[in-house]
């Protein structure tokens, strides 16, 4: 029987699983959207939902717990300035698992978790845009190869 045993253990290690789900928090935070297997993401639906309520009070104190549980300044300030102003007047279920099949490999089955209203450009967060790609191939200076000059037998 599984009586008081609250989540899944996801065949890993305390540490690993502390790790994993640390790391998918501050990718979800900074993408809003992910995706990523149904046992995970059923797993990550309640602590993202309240880091995001810890964010919203917006005192030292919690800024503090959500370092100290996320790791990264960058994801605490998005939490701290823009998430919690736009779930401001939501009471809960800032997050939404979607099943998205299953994949090819291991037919495993696939979730997108995302959160509510999200943003859709954080999405492109990371992607270049073409002139910035162009502008890096093309180099300003052109190296001068020297010419051999060829003697003709006579």
């Amino acid at each position: 029987m599984r009586h008081k045993l609250a989540y899944r253990k996801l065949n890993r290690t305390s540490e690993h699983r502390k790790a994993l789900f640390k790391n998918m928090l501050n990718s979800l935070i900074k993408y809003e959207q992910i995706t990523t297997t149904l046992p995970k993401a059923k797993e990550l639906k309640p602590q993202i939902d309240k880091v995001i309520t810890l964010g919203k009070k917006n005192s030292l104190a919690s800024k503090k717990n959500l370092f100290a549980q996320l790791q990264s300044k960058s994801s605490v300030d998005k939490l701290v300035k823009n998430l919690s102003q736009r779930y401001g007047k939501r009471n809960g279920g800032y997050s939404r698992v979607i099943r998205a099949g299953f994949r090819y490999g291991d037919d495993a089955p696939m979730a997108i978790i995302e959160l509510i209203d999200r943003d859709f450009q954080a999405k492109k967060i990371d992607i270049k845009k073409k002139s910035q790609e162009t502008e890096k191939k093309t180099p300003d200076t052109k190296t001068k190869v020297p010419e051999k000059k060829i003697q003709s037998k006579k």
